[in-house]
């Protein structure tokens, strides 16, 4: 079995593996202006693609390779409610390349994706011309999938856990390393490699007692989200403490679509009253949300555009007001930058940023026992070969399972490839 990796590399962004120069898994894009795209992308030919959830890093570029395939199109596999969500993030990069003025793919490929995906269910099986695929919950976000691959006539395999969370929140189930087959190989994520997350009670309460305070003060406080899995959990909380967001960007419509497929959530109903409870915003009328003092949910969760732009703009020299990240902040992205120097670019200027700032880890990755504990449990059922993918210290994860177990660690290099007998 031959692997390649285009992206995803001591990295968090454009994740994007080949298999045989047939099959990818994953093909993602970086957060940037222009977006940073895999390694040779336009001169990749896959047969076919596996997505394993609709983050635009996993699945952002997707789409691009519609008129890539050596004899057509390649057919597309991922779960249901991915592929809705996957259509519905795609068309917004298309909106935001015309804004921006760059191009990756058009509304024709979009066509073709549709017309080319199959959905799978989680545990159902299907064979792609000498390999057998198969899904797993991952636990990362509706629809998230890890996918086991077997080669057949070599009877070897993978598991590429994908983006993966092994503990339960608000709005997702989860799985458990006794639900994984056994592999040959496993391609692991790093992210929160060496750092381990809070207790998720005492980091919700501490997360509304900040807003409170700033609300009984008569202030407001942004609440900047990813709009696929982070703003639905995060309006969950709100509502579970009494709060009345405002809700702003494009995870409304992902949770209309959510509503189509209740069965990738843990509590459709709990979902869906949270939103009921929630007041929605639209560009006309943004302006009567500091009528009082509000919590605003909005994206982009990195700050890199989106409707948090406008409310940062509009109160960016109050600093009684706050502004409360959610998620993982990549580097070079406007939330990194307000980190570390305070700071944002809107509309092309440097706007400096009285607020307080403060961060949450409500993350939908597994924390570093976790993730060590996938490992253990792999090797335990006889996996060989480690990648260890997605993440800023993959050389030290990797370097650690070799300490641990002995085994053939690996952190590769963007574009590098292994053959594996």
């Amino acid at each position: 079995m031959k692997i390649k990796f285009l992206g995803g590399c001591n990295e968090v962004g454009r994740s994007a593996i080949l298999v045989d120069d047939k099959i990818m898994m994953d093909y993602g894009l970086r957060p940037s202006t222009p977006p940073e795209t895999p390694e040779g992308n336009g001169r990749v030919h896959p047969e076919s693609v596996v997505v394993s959830h609709a983050h635009l890093d996993h699945s952002g570029m997707v789409p691009s390779l519609m008129s890539m395939g050596r004899d057509g199109t390649p057919d597309v596999y991922m779960t249901a409610v991915t592929s809705d969500l996957a259509q519905l993030l795609s068309r917004d990069t298309i909106k935001i390349g015309k804004d921006q003025g760059f191009f990756l793919f058009g509304p024709e490929d979009l066509r073709k994706m549709n017309e080319h995906t199959h959905t799978l269910g989680y545990g159902e099986r299907v064979a792609l011309d000498g390999y057998e695929l198969e899904l797993f919950n991952a636990g990362h976000i509706p629809g998230s999938a890890s996918a086991y691959l077997r080669k057949e006539s070599e009877d070897i395999s993978l598991f590429y856990t994908g983006d993966i969370k092994m503990d339960a929140t608000r709005l997702m189930e989860c799985p458990s390393p006794e639900d994984f087959p056994a592999a040959d190989i496993l391609l692991i994520e790093s992210t929160y490699y060496g750092r381990e997350h809070r207790d998720r009670q005492e980091l919700e309460r501490e997360f509304i007692d900040s807003i409170t305070e700033t609300l009984n003060s008569g202030h407001n406080a942004i609440v900047p989200c990813f709009a696929v899995g982070r703003t639905q959990e995060v309006v969950m909380i709100l509502h579970s403490y009494g709060l009345t967001p405002y809700v702003d960007g494009m995870g409304l419509g992902v949770f209309r679509t959510l509503k189509n497929h209740p069965s990738f959530v843990r509590n459709a109903k709990a979902l869906n009253d949270a939103f009921g409870n929630a007041q929605f915003v639209n560009s006309k009328h943004r302006k009567k949300v500091f009528s009082e003092p509000s919590v605003i949910v909005t994206t982009a969760g990195m700050l890199n555009g989106g409707p948090v732009l406008y409310y940062l703009k509009k109160i960016h020299e109050d600093p009684k007001s706050k502004v409360l990240l959610t998620g993982y902040q990549i580097e070079g992205t406007n939330g990194e930058r307000l980190m570390d120097e305070g700071c944002v670019e809107i509309d092309g200027e440097i706007v400096k940023v009285n607020m307080q700032v403060e961060q949450y880890d409500f993350s939908a990755h597994a924390g570093d026992s976790e993730l060590k504990g996938i490992v253990s449990k792999f090797y335990e059922n006889g996996t060989g070969i480690i990648f260890t993918v997605h993440g800023d210290d993959t050389e030290g994860f990797a370097t650690w399972a070799r300490e641990e177990y002995g085994c053939d660690a690996i952190s590769p290099k963007v574009g590098e490839e292994f053959i594996i007998e």
